[in-house]
């Protein structure tokens, strides 16, 4: 399919440049997927999907259009083209597009542990939907279950340049999850655990899943509203990635250029406390999001976005580079459809020298959050509002179940009093070890 792909966009390129286009890339994206869901027991889903798309960028002068089909007969491509060149001659002019310089190119495309060979059959995504679900109907106490999905997936993507650069790269990823209710009437709860994989056998085991989502749904019953005040608050790891989300957004490059971040004067300045560090790792083995090169061709590396507690870099593809006077940073996104952006590949924040239990052995009163609602983070004031679940922390201790609370704060002032943990796991594309922040408001009863 690789070597098709090559040849196809090869002419596809070659066309545009013919029509009159001073540059063009394109890139074809293949992807298969299978996924079972089920519910009590009984199968409601069973679904395989094919598809091959292609997306060509073409350039005029300083103008770029992007076009993107699944018809990839030598008729429609031909129409795809035509309608790219008429688009750009057409658009505003863009002082900032263009491809990669040579010198800033992907040469020696590494291979990265991304690809398990083996495609499970669809008897094997039943059993483990039928196991995980299976162990959390066992949980006394679970009364329903929301229903349990196993799926498999892989993707290929092929890449060209008229600079040049060619190359391409395939993901595979495995994934588990479950989600079940306890309690009746307006007194039921919900909770869920997941795993996700590039290689099937990396999966955690799929009763050890369900066990886990029985048992926190159990844990959930009789919540009551927290305290309304400030106080600490813990963010177990499956919350905790988010806080380094928006460190992310702040710093990605586009919001930068456009001045539309409470970060963007604070280059090199040290926003975290200085044992803090966060990285972006696109070379990670078996990582989720792991990639050889950015959506520019541009080579990418592990780089420090953060480094003891001080700000190294904005995310940047080659656009935002050159509105900032930089070079790029290898983080440009693309689909099919539009213009590279940027954004990060595997983001983690480096654990901290404390276990979870040490974090919280001060906290006369706190909470821990397991649960975040709603996206009110303004990453050009640096509010932050979210709704939140979990639990009441007491004398270092997690107790009692709380929900609809609301937790607020100001970015720069979170970020600046984070203290990590030790318990790092890579088990999402942005992840974090449980999290403290010394103080934030908490709005309940």
């Amino acid at each position: 399919m690789t070597e098709n792909a090559l040849l196809l966009l090869e002419d596809i390129v070659k066309k545009a440049r013919l029509a009159g286009a001073d540059g063009a890339d394109a890139l074809v994206v293949e992807s298969i997927a299978l996924s079972h869901a089920q519910r009590l027991g009984k199968v409601e889903r069973l679904e395989r999907e094919e598809s091959r798309e292609l997306g060509l960028r073409v350039l005029i002068g300083q103008r770029q259009a992007s076009v993107a089909s699944t018809d990839l007969d030598t008729g429609a491509l031909d129409e795809l083209v035509e309608r790219a060149i008429a688009m750009a001659r057409s658009v505003p002019e863009d002082p900032y597009c263009g491809l990669a310089p040579e010198e800033l190119l992907a040469r020696d495309v590494p291979e990265i542990d991304i690809h398990d060979p083996d495609e499970p059959t669809p008897e094997a995504l039943i059993e483990r939907a039928r196991a995980c679900e299976d162990a959390a109907l066992a949980i006394p106490g679970v009364t329903n279950s929301d229903g349990a999905e196993a799926s498999w997936g892989r993707t290929a993507v092929t890449l060209l340049a008229s600079n040049g650069f060619s190359g391409s790269y395939a993901r595979t990823g495995h994934s588990l999850g479950v989600a079940v209710l306890a309690g009746e009437g307006l007194a039921m709860e919900r909770d869920y655990d997941f795993t996700s994989a590039v290689y099937g056998s990396d999966l955690e085991d799929a009763a050890e899943i369900g066990r886990k989502a029985g048992e926190r749904t159990i844990a959930r019953l009789n919540p009551k509203k927290p305290k309304t005040m400030a106080m600490p608050v813990i963010f177990d790891p499956r919350c905790a990635g988010s806080l380094v989300g928006h460190f992310a957004g702040a710093i990605n490059g586009a919001a930068i250029a456009r001045g539309t971040s409470i970060l963007k004067d604070r280059m090199g300045d040290e926003l975290f406390a200085s044992s803090i560090s966060i990285f972006d790792d696109p070379h990670r083995a078996r990582g989720l999001r792991s990639k050889p090169f950015d959506g520019e061709g541009v080579e990418n590396t592990l780089r420090a976005l953060l480094e003891n507690g001080r700000l190294m870099t904005w995310v940047l593809d080659l656009s935002a580079a050159r509105q900032l006077g930089l070079q790029s940073t290898g983080h440009a996104a693309r689909g099919t459809g539009g213009p590279p952006s940027p954004s990060t590949t595997n983001l983690y924040m480096a654990p901290g020298s404390a276990s979870p239990q040490e974090l919280m052995a001060d906290i006369e009163e706190g909470l821990y959050i397991t649960e975040m609602m709603g996206m009110g983070v303004n990453i050009v004031t640096g509010d932050y509002s979210r709704g939140a679940g979990g639990f009441r922390i007491e004398k270092g201790e997690i107790t009692t179940p709380i929900s609809e609370a609301t937790i607020a704060g100001n970015l720069p002032d979170i970020f600046a009093s984070i203290t990590p943990a030790n318990d790092l796991t890579f088990k999402y594309g942005t992840n974090a070890p449980t999290l403290r922040v010394d103080s934030l408001t908490v709005a309940g009863s």
